[in-house]
């Protein structure tokens, strides 16, 4: 099942096959939690977001024909959900202050001992990628979603355009901006951990996927 591509999956999970619809939310679960939490801040809020993107999208799957791919549609579902999540938090979030000096020498000394194969090793890039985590979600939105879409999800330009509605060249403005905002905040070696940020990993997955299963079991059961 892992090697059928979308189309396929697509097909079998209109035809109410689980392991098809477990399958599509494996492949893209971590993609759209980071992209959650790009706008939310918050592992809480962005996991209900990925659950509620996939049980909106099963419900309207017999109207998905690809007219985008469904990588961006999933997208789009997950950053309306996200977007109005945002609106009615706004009032109650405060964004914390990232000590650009502080940190950048305590990453340092954290760094240095990366070199070595213990179990060090896990806590210090550990550390440091909370560091950087936070260095993110310090970010404005709108650089924060485009550097999380093409640097640590390796979207292209023109999907992180059509998802965000906006110019393939905003889009490379904006990752520009953000790399660089990185960069005077934390300096070039913390790029080496960009891609382990914000992890979604195979305990929430699963647990991710059993609830789906339960919630698609009762919307597709016919009530008497």
């Amino acid at each position: 099942m892992d090697e059928a591509g979308d189309e396929e999956l697509l097909e079998r999970a209109r035809q109410g096959q689980p392991d098809a619809f477990s399958t599509l939310v494996r492949r893209y679960d971590r993609y759209l939690y980071r992209v959650a939490r790009s706008v939310l801040r918050d592992d809480d809020e962005a996991e209900d977001v990925v659950q509620q993107t996939f049980l909106q999208a099963f419900v309207n799957l017999v109207d998905f024909r690809g007219a985008a791919n469904l990588r961006t549609w999933l997208t789009r579902i997950a950053l309306n959900d996200a977007l109005q999540r945002q609106r009615r938090q706004r009032s109650m979030v405060e964004l914390d202050q990232l000590d650009t000096a502080q940190e950048r020498v305590r990453s340092d000394l954290v760094l240095s001992s990366l070199t070595s194969p213990t179990p060090e090793q896990a806590a210090a890039r550990s550390q440091v990628r909370e560091t950087l985590e936070r260095a993110i979600d310090d970010l404005p939105p709108a650089f924060r979603i485009v550097l999380i879409m093409r640097d640590v999800e390796e979207a292209s330009v023109d999907e992180t355009a059509n998802a965000l509605a906006i110019k393939p060249e905003t889009v490379r403005t904006r990752l520009h901006r953000a790399r660089r905002m990185l960069r005077d905040s934390l300096g070039e070696q913390f790029t080496a951990v960009l891609k382990d940020v914000f992890p979604f990993e195979r305990p929430r997955c699963d647990a991710l996927v059993r609830k789906l299963l339960i919630d698609v079991g009762s919307i597709s059961t016919p009530r008497n």
